[in-house]
C-alpha cells in the first residue's frame, strides 16, 4: 500500500502506524465513536488490535473495557471481537451481533437502544457524556485534510466533530471513485437555532462531498485492504414473494385510488430477505422512475438502480452481499450521478421524511391484533438487535407498512399475537400489516375493526381462530370496552398449539390443500 496515494496531506502522512499502535492509544474507560453502518465502512483493523489488547489484559487479571458508539450494526471486526473479549461496557445504538446480543441478555453489557436520528442530538446535547476517541474507516485523505467517506456514512460527522482524539482508517479496498458520492450537511443545530433541512426531492444535495477534521486531532492513521464483512441473502422463499406479492398489489390499489402517482413515493426499505423479496417484485411491476430515500441500500434496490427501474436513491450506507459489494466497488462510476450517502441525522430526518412523503417498510417480530408492532424484544424482556431507523420511519412515513411471516419457529409461533409482549410502534403509527396470508389496512379503523382486519387477513390460518375466539371473549368480557383485552390470558396465547407438535406436523403436511381451500 503507498499511502501518498490515498493520503494527499502531507502533516498526516507522517501520523501512519500500525494497527497494534493505534490500538495502544486508546485509554480503558473511554467512550469511543466508531464509523460503520449495517457492516459497511466500518474500522476493520484497529478494533481487531484492540481486542487482543483487551484480552491480553485480561489474561493479565485486568479487566479493559470501553464503551463504544457506532451508526448501526457493525461486522465480526469490531462488534464481534469486541464482545468476545467481554471489552464493552456499553453499546449504543444498533446491533446484530449474536455475541453482542448474548451478553446483553445475560447482563453482561449495557445496551442504548435509540432512534438512529436520535443519536447526533444525544452526543451534541451531552446526553452520554465526552467522545474521547472516534476511529473512522475512510477512502482517503485529501490534501486539505478532509475524509473522503468509503461505504457507509452513519455518525462519522457527529464522531469527528465531538471527538478529542482522532483514529484513521484508510481502506485501499474501497474504491476511489467513491469520492464525491457524499453529501456531508453541517448546517444541523440544537434548539433553538434549528433551522429547515433545505431538501425538497430525492436528488437534492445540501452539504459537501468530505468530512471535515481538525489535523491536530488526529492521533494515528492506519492503513487497511479488506471488503466489508456483508452476508450473503438467501433467495426469496415462497412466504417472502407471498408478502411482496401482496404489497405491490396494494400499490396498484392505491395507485387506482389517487393515492400514490403512477411512480410511487420515496420508498424506504428496511434489511433482510423480505425487503428484497418486495424489491425484487418491483422490477417485474408496472412503475418506473422509482426513487429512495432510505438508511440503508441493499442487494434488491442496487438491482433495481441497475436495471433502470430506479432512477435515483439517497441513503446514509450499503447493505450489499458480498458478490454485489463486489460488483458495486468495481462499477462506482457507473452510479454517481443516481446514488447519494448522506449523515443518518439526515437520511432518517424527521421533518425530510414528512416532506417527501415517503412509503415506509419494516419488519416486525409480532403484532398485536391491535395493530401494536414489537420490532426489538423477544417475549418482552431478551433484545433481538434494537429498533434502528424504523420508529424515524413509520411515524414520519406517508404510509407506514409493517411485514412479517405470519409464523415463526417452523410454524410453532403465531407473529399476530392477542398482545403484544413489548412495543415500540403503537397502533397509532402502523398503517399497514403485510404477511403471506394478506394485507391489513388499518387506516381509518377503530380498535375492534383493526382487530378483525389483522386476525382475517394476516394471522396464519393454524392461529386465526384462537385469535377470534380470544377477540370475542375479550369483548364479553370488558363489556364493550374500546380496546378489549383479557390481561389475565393475553401474554399466554395459545399454549396447547405451541406443545402439540404432532398437531403442527400433520397440519404441513396437508398444508397445500389447506391453503388452496383457505384461499
Amino acid at each position: 500500500m503507498a499511502g501518498q496515494n490515498r493520503i494527499r496531506n502531507a502533516q498526516l502522512r507522517s501520523k501512519i502506524m500500525t494497527a497494534d499502535q493505534a490500538a495502544a492509544l486508546i485509554p480503558k474507560g473511554c467512550n469511543v465513536g466508531m464509523s460503520g453502518f449495517t457492516g459497511a465502512g466500518y474500522p476493520k483493523a484497529v478494533p481487531m488490535a484492540l481486542a487482543d489488547r483487551m484480552n491480553a489484559a485480561s489474561a493479565a487479571g485486568h479487566k479493559f473495557k470501553i464503551s463504544v458508539w457506532t451508526g448501526a450494526s457493525t461486522a465480526p471486526e469490531l462488534d464481534g471481537a469486541l464482545a468476545k473479549v467481554d471489552g464493552m461496557e456499553l453499546r449504543l445504538p444498533y446491533q446484530s451481533d449474536p455475541t453482542c446480543r448474548k451478553r446483553i441478555n445475560a447482563g453482561e453489557m449495557e445496551y442504548l437502544d435509540i432512534h438512529l436520528s436520535h443519536v447526533g442530538q444525544f452526543v451534541w446535547g451531552g446526553f452520554l457524556g465526552k467522545l474521547d476517541v472516534a476511529i473512522i474507516e475512510v477512502v482517503g485523505i485529501r490534501e486539505d485534510g478532509s475524509l473522503i467517506p468509503s461505504s457507509s456514512v452513519g455518525n462519522n460527522k457527529t464522531w469527528l466533530d465531538c471527538a478529542d482524539k482522532i483514529i484513521i482508517e484508510v481502506n485501499h479496498w474501497q474504491n476511489e471513485a467513491l469520492e464525491g458520492m457524499h453529501d456531508v450537511y453541517y448546517g444541523t443545530q440544537l434548539p433553538p437555532k434549528r433551522k429547515p433541512i433545505p431538501i425538497i426531492s430525492v436528488s437534492d444535495r445540501i452539504g459537501e462531498t468530505s468530512l471535515r477534521c481538525d489535523p491536530a486531532k488526529v492521533i494515528a492513521i492506519v492503513e487497511t485492504n479488506a471488503p466489508d464483512r456483508n452476508s450473503p441473502f438467501s433467495p426469496p422463499d415462497d412466504t417472502s414473494r407471498g408478502i411482496a406479492e401482496n404489497i405491490v398489489e396494494f400499490f396498484g390499489h392505491e395507485v387506482k385510488k389517487g393515492r400514490l402517482p403512477k411512480e410511487l413515493l420515496p420508498i424506504q426499505s428496511g434489511v433482510g430477505n423480505v425487503a428484497n423479496a418486495v424489491m425484487e417484485q418491483l422490477q417485474s411491476a408496472p412503475y418506473d422512475n422509482l426513487m429512495a430515500y432510505t438508511e440503508v441500500l441493499q442487494d434488491g434496490m442496487f438491482n433495481l438502480l441497475r436495471s433502470g427501474k430506479m432512477s435515483f436513491a439517497s441513503a446514509t450506507a450499503l447493505s450489499l452481499s458480498p458478490n454485489a459489494a463486489e460488483e458495486f466497488n468495481r462499477d462506482v462510476r457507473l452510479y454517481h450521478d443516481r446514488m447519494v450517502f448522506r449523515p443518518q441525522e439526515i437520511s432518517n430526518h424527521p421533518e425530510v421524511i414528512r416532506r417527501l412523503g415517503l412509503i415506509a417498510m419494516n419488519g416486525l417480530i409480532e403484532a398485536d391484533i391491535y395493530g401494536n408492532v414489537n420490532s426489538t424484544h423477544i417475549r418482552g424482556t431478551s433484545i433481538m438487535n434494537g429498533i434502528g431507523g424504523s420508529g424515524d420511519f413509520a411515524r414520519n412515513a406517508w404510509l407506514s407498512i409493517f411485514m412479517t411471516p405470519s409464523s415463526a419457529k417452523n410454524g410453532a409461533v403465531s407473529c399476530i399475537v392477542p398482545m403484544a409482549t413489548h412495543v415500540d410502534h403503537t397502533e397509532h403509527d402502523v398503517q399497514v400489516i403485510v404477511t403471506e396470508q394478506g394485507l391489513a389496512d388499518l387506516r381509518g379503523l377503530s380498535p375492534k375493526k383493526r382487530a378483525r382486519v389483522i386476525i382475517d387477513n394476516c394471522a396464519h390460518p393454524i392461529f386465526k381462530p384462537a385469535l377470534s375466539e380470544y377477540l370475542e371473549r375479550a369483548m364479553k368480557y370488558s363489556h364493550g370496552q374500546h380496546t378489549p383485552h383479557i390481561l389475565d390470558e393475553a401474554f399466554t396465547f395459545l399454549p396447547e398449539w405451541q406443545a402439540d407438535r404432532a398437531a403442527q406436523e400433520a397440519w404441513k403436511e396437508d398444508s397445500v390443500v389447506q391453503n388452496d381451500a383457505w384461499k
